[in-house]
């Protein structure tokens, strides 16, 4: 299978290109840089130049492919609303090309902020429409094209990929023990979050890519729901810190633009994902990650 991969020299991306390329697929890469380009074609992976800001440099590698991963997004949150605007006109265009020729169309999606004190299920639907929202909206315009056409396809990831390199937002949170001299987490820690091995997430894209049904979410989550208390706790004992509680009224002076993540509740469960795609995590636990000095 040809697939056009956006996002494809990023973290999760990388990963995902190689495992489809280990299973014989061929990879086309959507690239912005030389940096990039150089980096996909030294994987063996095809390179289209092109970016989220160019609409029609999407369309024409989504016209050119059997399936389509769209993993990039523009990771601004300097200004977020014009990073979900982008994402929404870039996952139209790519959508208007694939309709009506059944070809798959995986989208990259969140768990934060779906729903409150429970565990998010892949029934759950996320409540963010249009292009003003959350990412644009994008999850539910990529579904909503299911009856257009497009085997569309929602995948959720963890709030923390994680593996040794890892540049999200543990990476964030390790930086900021580091600079303010101890681990931190937001009043009780009680809040939740998700976590998947980045190996365990390129294998589930793959699964998803050839069994997911149109109109799917899938859930790239191992553990369920990490207090963010024992996360911080992990971190101060790797980097040899003490652990705090911040008060919430001083955690955006804190923790800046993270505090509205780690405070976030975003716990998730995979078990539907598991059973329809046969799909076991079996990479390191984030904790296991943080003790090996991944952070």
């Amino acid at each position: 299978m040809r697939v056009f991969v956006t996002g494809a020299s990023g973290w999760i991306g990388s990963a995902v290109t190689d495992e489809l390329l280990a299973h014989g697929h061929e990879v086309v890469g959507l690239a912005r840089s030389d940096h990039s380009a150089a980096a996909l074609a030294a994987k063996g992976a095809a390179v289209h130049r092109g970016s989220l800001d160019d609409p029609e440099s999407l369309a024409a590698g989504a016209a050119a492919a059997d399936a389509v991963v769209h993993l990039a997004f523009k990771h601004d949150f300097s200004d977020y609303a014009a990073a979900g605007r982008t994402e929404h006109a870039a996952v139209r265009r790519m959508l208007d090309e694939l309709a009506g020729s059944d070809r798959p169309f995986l989208l990259a999606s969140g768990l934060a902020g779906l729903v409150e004190g429970r565990q998010v299920t892949e029934d759950d639907p996320s409540p963010n429409h249009g292009a003003d929202s959350m990412r644009g909206g994008g999850e539910n315009l990529a579904l909503g094209y299911a009856g257009r056409g497009v085997r569309s396809v929602a995948v959720r990831f963890a709030a923390t990929v994680h593996g040794m390199g890892d540049p999200g937002f543990v990476s964030t949170l390790a930086a900021i023990a580091k600079e303010r001299g101890a681990a931190g987490y937001i009043g009780a820690g009680d809040t939740r979050w998700p976590a998947v091995h980045r190996s365990d997430a390129a294998r589930l894209v793959r699964l998803a890519l050839a069994k997911a049904p149109a109109g799917s979410r899938v859930h790239a989550v191992a553990e369920s729901g990490l207090l963010s208390r024992d996360i911080a706790a992990a971190l101060g004992r790797r980097l040899g810190l003490p652990t705090v509680s911040v008060p919430p009224e001083e955690a955006e002076a804190h923790f800046g633009w993270m505090a509205r993540f780690f405070g976030a509740d975003a716990a998730a469960s995979s078990e539907r994902t598991q059973a329809m795609l046969g799909w076991t995590p079996t990479g390191p636990t984030l904790f296991e990650d943080i003790a090996a000095g991944a952070y």
